[in-house]
C-alpha cells in the first residue's frame, strides 16, 4: 500500500509538473528535430548550466527561429558568449542565444559599424522594443561556435521576465523532444559530520558504488550524497537529474528539484557538491531554493540505533522516467573522536573571519562560507622566493563572493611593481595568475577560494604567431595564435596599413585572432602591412608586423 501511495504521489507531480508547462509554450528554435548536447542545471565548476545545448549537427550557420512573438532586447559581442541575442517574448519569458555565428543583415551591420567606431570586438547594444519586432517562426540569427565553445551548437537561456530566474525550457517545447531513458545512479557517498559521526569507524568521507550489497557501519550524524546522470535516446551525451529524493526507512528527508535558480545562487552550487557528488542535505549557509529537506537534522541522517537504516534513492528526469537505488547504513554503536582545533584557525559560517600572520592578510566576510572550516594552515618558506607560499587549506573551499588578500613581498628582483601577481598555487605546484595590486611592500588581490597563494615575477611578453600566412589572401583570413602561459591576455590590438582593422577571438578555446578581409575597406591588389599588439596581464607587451598581398 505504501509503494501504491508512493506512486500515485510520483505520478501527481509529473502531471503537475507538465500542467504548469502549459501555461506557456515555444515553437523550436530549429526545424530538424531537436537533440541535446547539454540540460537545465548540469553542475559546472562554480556555477549551474544555465539552459540547454541544442546540438547543430555539427554544423554552423543554421538559422535560428524566434520561438514566439516578442522584440529584441539586446545584441552582444563577448569572447565568453560569442555573438548573443537576447529576446523579450510576450509569454512572459526571455531568452538568451549564445555561440551564434552572427546576426541577419541590418543587425549585422550595426554591431560592425559600432565595433569599428569602438575600436573593440566586444560590443553591446540594447536596442528600444519597436526596433526589432520578432514573429514566431521567424529567422532571428545563425547559429554558430563562436566564445567558450568546444563545438557547433545553440546555448539558449530561457528566464522568466518579471522574476529574472533562470528556468528549466524543457516543459515549453512541449513534446518537441522525446525522452524514455532513466537517469542512472553513478557512485554514493557518506560523510560523517565533523566531530559528530563517524562511517566505518572514520572520520572521513566513504565512497561507494551502487552495486554494494553488504551494509555500512556508521555512527552519529552523517550525510548521503549521490553521483548520478540523466540520459536521452538517441544521443551518448549525459545530463543533469531533475530531480532526487531520499528517503531513509521509507519517510523522505531530502528533495531537489532543478527547474529554477537565480544569478545570485549560481555560486551556491559549491555548497551543495562535492567532488562532483550532489549532498542530500543542507550546509549551515546554503540557501539554494531547489533544495528541500524534511527532518530536522536539514537532511542530515542521525544514526544513534544499533540497527539498519534502509537508504532508498529516487532519481526522475523532466519527463518522468525514473530509477531507483538502494542501500543499507547498519547502525554500530563507536566512539566519536572531538575535534579540537585552534580558534585562530576556525573559520565560522556566520561571521565575519580575520588571518593575520606574517606576511598574510586575509577577510572572509560573513556570508562567504557555507559552513564552518577548520583551515589547515601551513607556510612553505624558500629563501629565494619572492614571497613565502602560504597554504589557507589543504583542500580549495569555494567562497561565495570575493574576499581581501594581501601578501607580503621578502624581496624585488624587478624594480617595476606592476610585474608582479598573487598566484595561486594548484595541487600540481603550477602557478595561475589571481591579478593583484602592489601597495607598500604587499600585493594585494581578491580571492574566491580558499587555497594555496604566493607572489610571482611576470616579465615575459605573449606569444604571437602568424598561422597560415602564405594563405591569408587565398583564405580571406588574417590569422595569429596568441599564447601567455602566466597573466592571460589582457588587451589586443590590430591595424592593417595603419587603420584600425576587426580582429577578433571568435572561438575562445583555439585562442586565435582573426580578422575577415573585408573588400569595402581593404584594397585588392596592392600589399598590405599588418600591425598586432598584445598586452598579458602583467603589461608585457609583443608587436609584431606582417606583409602579405591580397
Amino acid at each position: 500500500m505504501k509503494r501504491y501511495i508512493a506512486a500515485l504521489l510520483l505520478a501527481c507531480t509529473v502531471q503537475s509538473y507538465a500542467q504548469d508547462s502549459l501555461k506557456a509554450s515555444f515553437v523550436p528554435p530549429f526545424d530538424f528535430p531537436l537533440y541535446l548536447s547539454g540540460n537545465f542545471g548540469e553542475l559546472r565548476s562554480n556555477h549551474f548550466h544555465g539552459g540547454v545545448d541544442f546540438k547543430t549537427g555539427g554544423k554552423v550557420g543554421e538559422p535560428v527561429r524566434a520561438l514566439g512573438n516578442g522584440y529584441i532586447s539586446c545584441i552582444r559581442v563577448t569572447h565568453g558568449s560569442g555573438y548573443v541575442l537576447e529576446v523579450v517574448y510576450d509569454n512572459g519569458y526571455t531568452t538568451i542565444n549564445r555561440h551564434l555565428k552572427g546576426f541577419l543583415k541590418p543587425i549585422a551591420q550595426r554591431i560592425e559599424d559600432m565595433q569599428y567606431e569602438q575600436e573593440n570586438y566586444e560590443v553591446s547594444i540594447v536596442p528600444q522594443p519597436e526596433e526589432y519586432p520578432v514573429k514566431e517562426g521567424q529567422p532571428i540569427a545563425y547559429s554558430g561556435n563562436t566564445g567558450y565553445s568546444y563545438g557547433p551548437h545553440l546555448h539558449l537561456d530561457v528566464f522568466e521576465t518579471a522574476t529574472n530566474d533562470y528556468i528549466d525550457p524543457l516543459p515549453l517545447f512541449g513534446k518537441t523532444i522525446k525522452d524514455h531513458t532513466a537517469p542512472r545512479t553513478k557512485g554514493l557517498m557518506l560523510i560523517p559530520q565533523t566531530g559528530e559521526g563517524v562511517v566505518r569507524g572514520e572520520q572521513k568521507s566513504y565512497s561507494f558504488s551502487p552495486k554494494q550489497v553488504k551494509p555500512i557501519e556508521a555512527w552519529g550524524l552523517i550525510g548521503s550524497c549521490i553521483k548520478a546522470h540523466d540520459y536521452m535516446d538517441g544521443v551518448n551525451n549525459y545530463y543533469g537529474v531533475h530531480t532526487v529524493v531520499l528517503k531513509v526507512d521509507d519517510q523522505e528527508v531530502f528533495r531537489s528539484t532543478v527547474d529554477r535558480f537565480s544569478s545570485d545562487e549560481n555560486r551556491l552550487i559549491n555548497a551543495w557538491t562535492k567532488q562532483g557528488y550532489m549532498k542530500s542535505y543542507r550546509t549551515p549557509g546554503n540557501t539554494l531554493r531547489l533544495l528541500q529537506t524534511s527532518n530536522d537534522n536539514k537532511g542530515l541522517i542521525r544514526i544513534d540505533q544499533e540497527r539498519d537504516y534502509r537508504f532508498h534513492y529516487l532519481l526522475i528526469d523532466a519527463f518522468g522516467n525514473q530509477s531507483h537505488c538502494r542501500f543499507t547504513v547498519r547502525g554500530k554503536k563507536q566512539p566519536i573522536a572531538p575535534v579540537t582545533h585552534r580558534d585562530k584557525y576556525r573559520f565560522g559560517w556566520n561571521r565575519t573571519n580575520y588571518l593575520q600572520e606574517p606576511g598574510l592578510s586575509l577577510v572572509v566576510p560573513q556570508g562567504m562560507l557555507y559552513e564552518d572550516v577548520n583551515l589547515h594552515y601551513a607556510i612553505q618558506a624558500d629563501s629565494e622566493a619572492i614571497a613565502f607560499t602560504y597554504q589557507l587549506h589543504d583542500e580549495a573551499v569555494s567562497l561565495h563572493g570575493s574576499c581581501n588578500l594581501r601578501i607580503g613581498l621578502r624581496w624585488m628582483p624587478v624594480a617595476d611593481t606592476t610585474k608582479y601577481y598573487v598566484a595561486r598555487v594548484n595541487s600540481r605546484g603550477d602557478p595561475w595568475s589571481a591579478g593583484g595590486l602592489y601597495e607598500n611592500g604587499f600585493m594585494k588581490t581578491k580571492i574566491r577560494e580558499l587555497g594555496t597563494y604566493t607572489v610571482a615575477v611576470d616579465t615575459v611578453p605573449p606569444v604571437l604567431t602568424p598561422i597560415g600566412k602564405s594563405r591569408w589572401a587565398r583564405s580571406g583570413k588574417v590569422v595569429y595564435s596568441i599564447k601567455d602561459t602566466q597573466t592571460g591576455i589582457r588587451s589586443y590590438r590590430g591595424t592593417i596599413d595603419g587603420k584600425y582593422a576587426l580582429f577578433g577571438i571568435p572561438n575562445s578555446v583555439r585562442k586565435q585572432l582573426v580578422y575577415e578581409i573585408d573588400p569595402k575597406r581593404l584594397k585588392r591588389g596592392t600589399k598590405h602591412t599588418v600591425e598586432m599588439v598584445v598586452t598579458d596581464g602583467c603589461g608585457n607587451q609583443t608587436v609584431r608586423k606582417d606583409s602579405f598581398i591580397w
